[in-house]
């Protein structure tokens, strides 16, 4: 029996599409293994575990080239570069809260006037949304 798994094994066993892996390969994110003649490719359990980074690091909102670079310093050497890379994802994701928590702001002053003009009149909304900046 032949160590490794199939593609669709380690799909599945990773909870991805078939199709995602192999976008991962040729992002460079992945390595494909050889073909054997008249065989199947077969996929290293190391596989896996890339897979499971990748994952990871695109929920903390890392692209997909960003993960690239982390896989290449992921033997630890490179904590420096890693720690900036975070960090300037983390102040992305600030500046992403703030606009989202001022979207906020202006729903709930749109939502609270709506209300006060009830059925007089143009909704505040509508009226707030068809306006040219």
């Amino acid at each position: 029996m032949q160590d490794g798994m199939t593609i669709g094994r380690l799909a599945k066993a990773a909870g991805v599409n078939v199709e995602t892996i192999r976008y991962y390969q040729r992002r460079g994110l992945l390595a494909e293994p050889s073909k054997p003649a008249g065989g199947h490719r077969r996929y290293a359990a190391r596989i896996l575990t890339q897979l499971a980074f990748i994952r990871r690091a695109q929920q903390l909102g890392f692209s997909l080239e960003e993960v690239k670079r982390l896989l290449q310093l992921a033997d630890g050497k490179g904590g420096a570069e890693t720690r900036s890379m975070a960090q300037r994802k983390c102040d992305v994701l600030d500046i992403r809260v703030e606009e989202i928590n001022a979207m906020r702001k202006k729903l709930k002053a749109l939502i609270a006037a709506s209300l006060k003009a009830g059925a007089r009149g143009a909704d505040p909304i509508i009226a707030a949304l068809s306006m040219e900046e």
